[in-house]
């Protein structure tokens, strides 16, 4: 099996503070020694003892210079727990491959969970005050402000996360260049079609959305879940298992990944899917980098993160998403939770019910001045492409 590209480097551990055992390396991260202890009585030759002694007293000397310091620490900031798949397989072995390709003039330091404070919705914008120098972050989680990405979200556009992951890194080429022109996107990926998960019975039909108040992560979400019957409810992710505690909503759309991470899959008994080719819908990510503040580096160093982004970086998240949504998935099943996949004619429903929310959205971008039908065309047939199958 081959080794995928941000398999971890060297044993090195970030940690929050340095215990007297450990020391600051290169990269600015503090390295953890654990040597091996000698065992036994064995007798040592006098050359070999002299060897061990010089070896000694060389490594001591090592120890005693000053760590050599970064040229640049980089704050990444983001919103999900650091043992989620993106951030464990993802951010921290990029960011030790971008610290390796460096030679350690770039170092890190990663704050997950919103360590740094604020709301999942403000990490972009913790770009521009300096809170944080890379943020993975939602764009849509401020309605309005990247319209075009929105194209994305339409109703039953996804396949896999890789697939439409890199989908969108094509898009975002083609067609997001002004709606970024402040941030350097380093990747752009998607998460896993999203499911429909709550608690009882579950979603069977669309007369069983009826009044039924689920979380929405997005605007386009929302309004696809309003047309269908629902009472949607937007919130970040992050708020969902305190309002599930408090009955604040019933259930939640989301892709299989989160709900494991956050223990949502505790809290709810039902999940539903869809026939096809196509899931329910996904939501846009972005790892992104203030553009002023990536200009600022030497250009070795624009280099090497340039050399660490775009499409293959975008589908290797995906990737990593596809794969922790078949655990998260195998969890619910062990559980013996109940699982519902609507026949091709129930899918065929909803996405006849989900086609005004589409042509709601194109008009609200020809009043705009964007084209939306020619972005959801776009989206729809890259997504094809990189999937193999047609466009619906």
């Amino acid at each position: 099996m081959l080794a995928h590209p941000w398999a971890p480097g060297p044993p090195m551990r970030v940690v929050a503070g340095a215990a007297p055992s450990e020391r600051k390396g290169r990269c600015g991260m503090t390295i953890r020694s654990e040597g091996a202890a000698l065992h036994g009585r064995r007798r040592w030759p006098s050359s070999g003892i002299a060897v061990l002694l010089t070896g000694v007293v060389v490594a001591a000397m090592l120890l005693a210079r000053p760590a050599l310091a970064a040229e640049v620490t980089l704050k990444i900031h983001h919103f999900l727990p650091a043992d989620a798949a993106v951030p464990s397989e993802f951010i921290g072995p990029w960011a030790r491959k971008v610290e390796a390709a460096s030679n350690g003039r770039i170092a890190f330091a990663i704050h997950p969970d919103m360590e740094l404070g604020g709301h999942p919705p403000a990490l972009l914008d913790q770009l521009a005050d300096g809170t944080a120098d890379i943020v993975y972050a939602v764009p849509s989680y401020s309605p309005g402000r990247f319209p075009r990405t929105e194209a994305l979200e339409m109703p039953f556009l996804p396949a896999s996360a890789e697939v439409t992951s890199r989908a969108a890194w094509d898009f975002f080429k083609a067609h997001l260049g002004e709606e970024y022109a402040d941030y350097k996107i380093i990747a752009i990926n998607v998460h896993g079609p999203g499911r429909i998960h709550v608690k009882g019975k579950g979603v069977s039909s669309l007369e069983d959305l009826e009044g039924l108040k689920l979380r929405g992560p997005t605007g386009m979400v929302n309004a696809l879940m309003v047309k269908l019957g629902a009472i949607a409810v937007g919130m970040p992710v992050s708020d969902v298992m305190p309002a599930l505690e408090k009955g604040l909503v019933e259930g939640t759309l989301a892709p299989w990944e989160i709900i494991g991470t956050l223990g949502i899959i505790d809290a709810v008994d039902a999940h539903t899917e869809f026939s096809g080719e196509r899931g329910l819908y996904t939501v846009p990510l972005v790892f992104a980098m203030r553009r002023e503040r990536f200009e600022a580096l030497p250009k070795d160093l624009q280099a090497v993160i340039e050399a660490n982004s775009g499409a293959d970086v975008s589908a290797d998240i995906g990737r990593i998403m596809d794969e922790a949504d078949r655990r998260a998935k195998s969890r619910a099943q062990d559980r013996g939770d109940t699982f519902i996949t609507l026949n091709a004619a129930e899918t065929n429903r909803w996405k006849a019910a989900a086609a005004s929310v589409v042509t709601a959205w194109e008009k609200d971008m020809a009043a705009r001045g964007i084209d939306g039908a020619a972005l959801t065309k776009a989206a729809r047939d890259l997504v094809a492409k990189y999937a193999g199958t047609h466009s619906d």
